[in-house]
C-alpha cells in the first residue's frame, strides 16, 4: 500500500474514533498515555480479575484493543488510575504500551473515590463483590460520600463511557447516606450487618485477603479488627511461623489485652499445645505428721487456707 493510502486509512480511523467520542460526550477528550506512567489508585480496594475471566479479557484486548478509555487523574510525576485498573492490567499483559485515557484534574478525594467505587459497581453487582470489597464500598458511602448531586453526575458520566443506560442512579437515594440503616436499605442489608462490614475495614490487608479466600472466619476477623495495626501484624507473624489457624477462643483472649499485647502473650494464646500442669506432692513426713487418717477434702482445705495466709502475709510486707 502506498504511503498516501496508509495515511488516508489512518486518518479515517482517527475520524471514526473521534466521532464515537463525540457521540458519547466524553469530557476533555481522549489521549494515549504510557502505561508505565500510570499507577494504581492509592486506596484501591478491589481485586484484579484472575483465571479464565482474565484470560478472556486479554484475548479480547489483543483482538480489539481497549474499546473504552480508562479514567485517570493527574498527579506529580504521572497519573493515578481511577477507572480501568483491570483494563490497564489486561493491556499490559497483552503487550500494549499505552492506553486511551480521559484525564481528570482538581478532583477532591471524595470525588476520586466515587470514580473508583462506582466503576466497579457498574461492572459487578454488590452481591458479587468479595467481603473486603463490600466493606470498602460501604465505608466509601458512609465516610467518603460526595454530595449526592455530584455523585450522580459522576455515575452518569461513567455509564456513558461504559455504554450503560442513563437510569443508573435510579436505585440511589436523593440524600447523602449518613447512617448504617440508610446505607443498609440501599444494599439490602440490616444496620448491624453494615456495622460489621464497616469494622472489617480496620483489618490489615493480609487479614482482609484471608477473609476473602475463606482462610479466616468472618467472626474471628471482626474480633481481630479491634486490635491496633501493630498488634494485628504481630498476630499474623506468629500465625505464619506456627502455621496456626486462629480460633474464636484464641482471638477473644487476644482482644482482652488489646493495646497491651506482647509477642510472648500472642505466642501463648496461639499455642495449640496443651498446657502442662505442674503438680506438687506433699512429702510423706508432713503427711504422717499432720494428715494421717484425715479426709482428703479436709486436707485440701487446710493446705489452701495455709497458702492463702502465707500469700497475704507476704503481700503485707512480712518476711516470707
Amino acid at each position: 500500500m502506498k504511503a498516501n493510502n496508509k495515511r488516508k486509512v489512518f486518518g479515517d480511523a482517527v475520524d471514526l474514533l473521534m466521532d464515537e467520542i463525540e457521540e458519547r460526550q466524553v469530557p476533555r477528550g481522549v489521549q494515549l498515555i504510557q502505561i508505565k506512567n500510570i499507577q494504581p489508585f492509592h486506596d484501591h480496594p478491589f481485586h484484579l480479575y484472575e483465571g479464565e475471566r482474565l484470560e478472556d479479557m486479554i484475548a479480547s484486548v489483543k483482538e480489539h484493543g481497549i474499546l473504552n478509555p480508562v479514567i485517570v487523574q493527574k498527579i506529580d510525576g504521572g497519573y493515578e488510575m481511577l477507572s480501568g485498573h483491570n483494563r490497564m492490567n489486561e493491556a499490559k499483559l497483552a503487550g500494549l504500551k499505552e492506553v486511551p485515557a480521559i484525564v481528570k484534574t482538581d478532583l477532591s478525594e471524595e470525588e476520586a473515590y466515587v470514580y473508583v467505587i462506582e466503576t466497579n459497581l457498574m461492572q459487578r453487582s454488590f452481591s458479587d463483590l468479595l467481603i473486603s470489597e463490600k466493606a470498602a464500598v460501604l465505608k466509601a458511602r458512609y465516610e467518603k460520600g460526595a454530595c449526592q448531586g455530584k455523585r450522580n453526575d459522576i455515575v452518569q458520566e461513567i455509564a456513558r463511557l461504559e455504554g450503560k443506560s442513563d437510569d443508573v442512579t435510579s436505585g440511589h437515594s436523593d440524600q447523602k447516606l449518613t447512617t448504617r440503616d440508610s446505607i443498609g436499605k440501599e444494599y439490602e442489608l440490616s444496620g448491624s450487618s453494615v456495622g460489621r462490614l464497616l469494622k472489617l475495614n480496620d483489618l490489615i490487608k493480609p487479614f482482609k485477603d484471608m477473609v476473602d479466600r475463606g482462610a479466616l472466619y468472618t467472626k474471628v476477623a471482626l474480633q481481630l479488627a479491634f486490635l491496633p495495626e501493630e498488634e494485628q501484624n504481630m498476630v499474623l507473624n506468629v500465625m505464619k511461623e506456627k502455621n496456626t489457624r486462629i480460633t474464636i477462643e484464641m482471638v477473644m483472649k487476644l482482644r482482652s489485652h488489646s493495646g497491651a499485647l506482647t509477642d510472648a502473650m500472642v505466642r501463648r494464646y496461639l499455642s495449640t499445645e496443651p498446657v502442662k500442669k505442674k503438680c506438687y506432692k506433699v512429702p510423706a513426713r508432713i503427711v504422717e505428721k499432720y494428715f494421717v487418717g484425715m479426709d482428703p477434702n479436709k486436707v485440701d482445705s487446710i493446705v489452701e487456707q495455709a497458702l492463702e495466709a502465707w500469700f497475704h502475709k507476704g503481700k503485707d510486707g512480712a518476711d516470707v
